[in-house]
């Protein structure tokens, strides 16, 4: 499968080639604005999951084109040629999903409408993310080239929630298209307020907005009007919702979407998000607002910590139930419904999730030069079990083992981070609720000890953009390549030491990472921890009398 953004004029100038996915309506966005935030950065979060979406760092660096230039458009899931867009003369630095001027896209798939695609149209969801990227100065620049876009080419996709922000400013833009031959897209975009964060998961949820706020509130001139004319809405424009007439909910929306941006919310406010409870359950139709106010300010490693979510601590907690086994595994293999004896059940569909290809925090800083002030939190395979390595708005180039082309989804690779990590993430689907405490703590050590070093690492190359930005950049470069080597080199040693530890089933006990030994040199017993006693007792229920010890009949 094949992502590509080729640039053409007479010839051809370069092609990139990245592998693409098949997604599934399974994304996460978090936004936070400057207010919301413990430092006054912007952030929005990423998940991009999807079961075969091979992790890694996507690049483009800035380049210049002649006048006649041509680009040519790949659907960014399937790798489906769909035509050709003007290219412009000078294209920005991108680093995975965050640009140069440190503006931001992510995004999440409702879908809508099904008479609404348009497979007529060139820009798919993705190339508009990939192309606004590379030309946006600003959160409003990237809101007008997408939808210009659009407007002058056509809209490939589904409907589609974007966040997209910059160092001063967080919007969320839902647009769908307007159906076969009928090109261009309905669409509206909502800043979100100083001072409050924000979430989507493959369910629209921007509903009413202001008709006249243009400082806060953009939106496609026939947003309304188009739905009148196919019969979706026919009351006062003031009542006009985008999520509910272009994406009805159902209860599959609010379980599988809706019920992931309950459990964000509930991290930052857990007081106001408790009372859609009853909604997330589908037992009350008072939807949640579009913005939420933290109850404290929000740091990176709080929105690290949310797209680890598995709705710990609430009535969906993925641990609890029997599903978990006897290990508390809070992951459900697909699919997601299944039947017995004719009814149908659902599993839940938590932030965390096994099939995730790479996640990001953005977080963009205004105090800062651009190459210095963005970081890109960086992490493959599931967020639970991965770690968030900071990768600068400035390097000039993505680490091997992030890199595009260095592995792919169906060939094993130790010094491809996404390989490395799902190796010890499948490893620990065995025994979770062991393996994950021995995983956190190495997780916990490489993300305090970026964290701890960012101030030096900033005032250093801050201090160098003063005398050389080519400098301030280079160090930058040497220093993300460094923390993504040492980041893999130390979840292999780390899958290494759960393969002995946890070995047969058996615990190796160990101390500061070095196991025990006896007095005459050999390992030390292992442990045998066995079973919780839910898991027996469920053993018992079903094959107790089998299983039962009993007194062996004498002879008379």
């Amino acid at each position: 499968m094949r992502r590509a953004l080729n640039y053409m004029g007479v010839f051809t100038l370069m092609t990139l080639l990245v592998l693409g996915s098949s997604k599934a309506n399974a994304c996460t966005n978090v936004l936070v604005t400057k207010n919301a935030s413990a430092d006054g950065s912007t952030m929005i979060s990423y998940a991009a999951d999807s079961h075969v979406l091979f992790g890694e760092l996507y690049y483009w660096p800035a380049q210049d084109y002649p006048d006649d230039a041509m680009l040519d458009i790949y659907e960014w899931d399937t790798g489906k040629y769909l035509g050709q867009i003007k290219q412009i003369s000078h294209t920005y630095r991108v680093v995975g999903n965050m640009n140069e001027n440190q503006v931001s896209i992510a995004e999440t798939t409702f879908g809508g409408r099904k008479e609404l695609r348009d497979t007529t149209g060139i820009m798919d969801y993705g190339s508009l993310i990939y192309v606004a990227l590379q030309r946006a100065k600003t959160a409003r620049d990237a809101i007008n080239i997408m939808t210009s876009l659009v407007e002058e080419y056509g809209y490939y996709s589904s409907g589609e929630s974007f966040s997209i922000a910059d160092p001063n400013e967080v919007w969320i833009m839902e647009m769908i298209s307007k159906g076969p031959n009928n090109k261009g897209a309905v669409w509206v975009a909502r800043k979100v307020p100083d001072g409050y964060i924000s979430a989507h998961a493959n369910q629209a949820r921007i509903t009413t907005f202001p008709l006249k706020d243009e400082e806060n509130c953009l939106y496609s001139k026939d947003v309304i009007s188009f739905a009148r004319e196919e019969g979706y809405f026919d009351d006062k424009n003031k009542n006009f919702s985008f999520a509910d007439i272009y994406a009805p909910l159902d209860y599959s929306a609010i379980r599988f979407c809706e019920a992931r941006v309950w459990s964000a919310f509930r991290q930052v406010n857990e007081k106001e998000a408790d009372k859609y409870e009853d909604f997330i359950m589908g037992e009350s139709e008072e939807r949640m607002p579009l913005f939420f106010k933290p109850e404290k300010k929000v740091t990176a490693r709080d929105v690290m910590n949310i797209m680890r979510d598995h709705f710990e601590e609430t009535p969906l907690d993925m641990t609890k139930d029997a599903g978990a086994g006897a290990y508390n595994v809070p992951y459900r293999w697909r699919p997601l419904t299944w039947e017995v004896d004719g009814e149908e059940y659902l599993n839940e569909r938590a932030i965390a999730t096994q099939q995730t290809g790479f996640s990001f925090v953005a977080q963009m800083r205004n105090w800062r030069p651009n190459p210095i002030g963005g970081i890109l939190w960086f992490g493959v395979d599931d967020a639970d079990a991965s770690v968030y390595v900071p990768m600068y708005a400035g390097i000039q180039s993505a680490p091997h083992e992030f890199a595009e082309g260095n592995g792919n989804m169906l060939e094993f690779s130790w010094d491809a981070a996404f390989w490395v990590f799902n190796w010890v993430s499948n490893m620990s689907y065995s025994r979770y609720s062991y393996m994950i405490e021995d995983i956190r703590k190495v997780q916990k050590e490489l993300e305090d000890k970026f964290e701890q070093m960012r101030p030096a690492i900033d005032n250093t190359a801050s201090a160098l953009y003063e005398q050389d930005p080519e400098m301030a950049e280079q160090f930058l470069t040497e220093y993300s390549h460094n923390q993504a080597r040492i980041t893999v080199k130390k979840w292999q040693e780390l899958g290494q030491f759960l393969m002995v530890k946890y070995l047969d089933g058996n615990i190796h006990p160990e101390k500061d990472g070095k196991f025990l030994k006896n007095e005459y040199g050999n390992p030390h017993s292992p442990e045998y921890p066995g079973y919780d006693d839910g898991y027996y007792r469920n053993v018992v229920k079903d094959a107790g009398e089998k299983l039962k010890m009993k007194e062996v009949p004498k002879n008379n």
